[in-house]
């Protein structure tokens, strides 16, 4: 891999957290307007088809694409981010932008945390003092126990509870399944479970609503595939730190279009949590 490919690896990335940020920012909106299960299901419609396509057109197609070791753990991990993304978007309504992806950003720690005891990786005492003052961060964000702490604010850690189990079980089932094939069950089995929850919620979308919802799926597509170009290019290792940008991008969109505040121990708490990840990623790429 060359350095060039690593630094056009690094702008696709920052690109793909600049798409997803505004992606939130739409869910947002929608979510506030339509309930929540009627627009991840319809973000999920477009999706699906999106990875199907892409599958049919790599070198095995379709039948390739199904073929995995792990057809149960493959079905679990695509229901679980279906779900973990009705769970961020209702978050979004509930607390914003701002507060929902300071919280969320805390995923990288507890997967790092439970690494251990699930995949057998080694965690050495530096990463669990990294873990332990993330965690501090987090606690800093929701100040329990100062009177403004409310129990929506469980919600975003919930959503990142679950992205850390789902992240989990994608470097398991990576041990055997090729990427293309997890790619495959992530989009289709997420999109059947939502339709099958969905469609008890429908309801009917009015006016210009329509444009935002072809938006929101076109910025969803657009993001994955982004997020293919950008490993094609780069390392791993290389790029994951900036996906934290995601976090700035989405709290600017969160102050300056929907009027959230930034209070300071969020800001604080954030800068923690992300710092305590970004050392964490170090100590893992020092170690493999």
């Amino acid at each position: 891999m060359t350095a060039q490919d690593n630094r056009l690896g690094i702008m696709l990335m920052c690109l793909t957290t600049f798409v997803f940020a505004m992606q939130d920012g739409i869910s947002r909106h929608l979510a506030s307007e339509y309930n929540v299960y009627l627009v991840v299901m319809i973000r999920y419609w477009f999706f699906a088809a999106f990875v199907i396509a892409l599958s049919a057109r790599r070198p095995g197609g379709l039948r390739k694409a199904v073929q995995t070791q792990h057809l149960f753990l493959q079905c679990f991990r695509g229901a679980l981010l279906a779900l973990e993304i009705v769970v961020t978007v209702l978050a979004f309504t509930l607390l914003g932008l701002t507060e929902t992806h300071a919280i969320f950003i805390c995923y990288p720690l507890i997967i790092a945390a439970l690494s251990g005891p699930f995949l057998g990786e080694k965690v050495g005492w530096r990463r669990w003092t990294a873990i332990a003052i993330g965690m501090l961060g987090v606690l800093i964000i929701l100040e329990p126990g100062y009177g403004v702490f409310t129990p929506a604010a469980i919600v975003p850690l919930i959503g990142a509870l679950m992205f850390a189990v789902y992240g989990l079980l994608t470097r398991y089932v990576a041990r055997t399944d090729g990427s293309a094939v997890s790619f495959f069950y992530t989009g289709t089995v997420g999109m059947v479970v939502m339709t099958a929850i969905g469609a008890f919620f429908w309801e009917p979308i009015v006016g210009t609503d329509w444009l935002w919802m072809l938006t929101l799926c076109c910025t969803g597509i657009l993001g994955h595939w982004l997020l293919i170009k950008t490993y094609d290019h780069a390392e791993a290792s290389a790029v994951q730190p900036f996906a934290y940008l995601q976090l700035p991008f989405a709290a600017a969109l969160g102050m300056f279009a929907f009027g959230e505040n930034l209070r300071v121990n969020v800001a604080i708490g954030a800068v923690i949590v992300v710092g305590a990840g970004l050392f964490t990623l170090w100590r893992e790429r020092e170690t493999t």
